[in-house]
């Protein structure tokens, strides 16, 4: 049976709150910081969804799914036309124009994953990446790129050298202490700074005042973009 994605109408306001806060401390963060990574510890944790959100609370958006080994961003999203993908672009199989594709959210294009190569590590080292960044900077207010976790490959670490800041998914109740401070010592060796940490599938019925004490607690030893909550429960 599929899975249903239900959001409840009672967190619904809570959750664009939660984005609109995000967004303006994005904002507040600085005009320099336009080509923004999202990762998160583990598979799961929600950053691509995460990214879309944040994306549709922002103005013109582009996205590029950057998780060359297992992408998730075409189950959350809809593109008006076949496009190709980031790994055809960085292995010179087409050019720039071809891979960017318009979705059914207004103000936001998309280029999604591709096919998966055997070298997704190497092709984020090219020039056709650098390359890529410096265009997309100068066409777009933000680009957010999706990134792999950075507990499971070193992707995220290379992707981070081409960008400004990274923002970090952590999924209430999945991650330990332990495990985000040993992801966050692997953050400080990008030499990219960490804006924030996002607390992701915090319940708002069951959290109360711990929920909201847990989501500030992130977003003050982590940075200055967090959110408590984005309401969203699966079946």
């Amino acid at each position: 049976m599929a899975q249903i994605k239900i959001i409840r109408k009672n967190t619904e306001y809570h959750t664009k709150e939660a984005y609109r806060t995000i967004r303006t401390n994005l904002r507040l963060c600085g005009s320099d910081r336009k080509v923004v990574a999202v990762t998160s510890c583990l598979p799961g944790e929600g950053k691509s969804r995460v990214s879309i959100q944040l994306a549709q609370a922002l103005s013109e958006e582009i996205i590029i799914d950057a998780d060359l080994r297992k992408s998730g961003m075409l189950n959350n999203i809809s593109l008006k036309a076949k496009c190709q993908g980031l790994s055809d672009y960085l292995s010179g199989q087409c050019n720039m124009e071809e891979i960017i594709c318009a979705t059914d959210m207004e103000n936001l294009n998309v280029i999604i994953s591709g096919p998966f190569p055997p070298n997704p590590t190497e092709l984020f080292r090219t020039d056709h990446f650098a390359e890529l960044i410096r265009k997309l900077r100068g066409e777009y207010d933000y680009v957010l790129i999706d990134t792999p976790p950075l507990g499971s490959v070193i992707d995220t670490a290379v992707i981070a050298e081409q960008c400004d800041g990274i923002i970090w998914v952590i999924s209430y109740g999945l991650i330990s202490r332990g495990l985000a401070l040993e992801i966050k010592s692997q953050m400080d060796l990008c030499k990219c700074p960490v804006l924030g940490a996002i607390l992701n599938k915090v319940e708002l019925k069951n959290s109360g005042y711990y929920g909201r004490y847990y989501g500030k607690y992130y977003g003050e030893y982590y940075g200055g973009v967090q959110s408590e909550e984005t309401g969203e429960k699966r079946n």
